[in-house]
């Protein structure tokens, strides 16, 4: 089933364990949602950082704060969203993502 590149980034990440998941991942969401063009990368690292905060997901912003800011959003608006999202998404969620930020290169 794999439209995957048997050599992608989940594949080396996760394929020994969940390989169907890593072909989702390289393969569909990577390789056909974050392409569409209906927005830019920028917008979709804003969106999912958004997302993780509000659910909470912090552990996946590792990963997803330093391709957030690969794909232009600036540490100063990240800093900002999850200021914003400590008012919609509650304070525990915020003040969880900060610790991620603090993993960030500041410039």
């Amino acid at each position: 089933m794999s439209t995957a590149n048997p050599t992608g980034p989940a594949r080396k990440a996760i394929g020994d364990v969940a390989p169907q998941l890593a072909d989702l991942t390289d393969g569909v969401l990577f390789g056909q949602v974050w392409e569409d063009a209906a927005l830019s990368k920028r917008d979709r690292s804003l969106a999912t950082c958004a997302a993780l905060i509000a659910t909470g997901k912090t552990e996946q912003l590792s990963f997803h704060f330093p391709f957030a800011l690969q794909n232009g959003v600036t540490r100063e608006e990240l800093v900002a969203m999850t200021t914003h999202l400590a008012f919609y998404a509650g304070w525990p969620s915020a003040m969880s993502a900060v610790a991620k930020l603090r993993e960030l290169p500041v410039a």
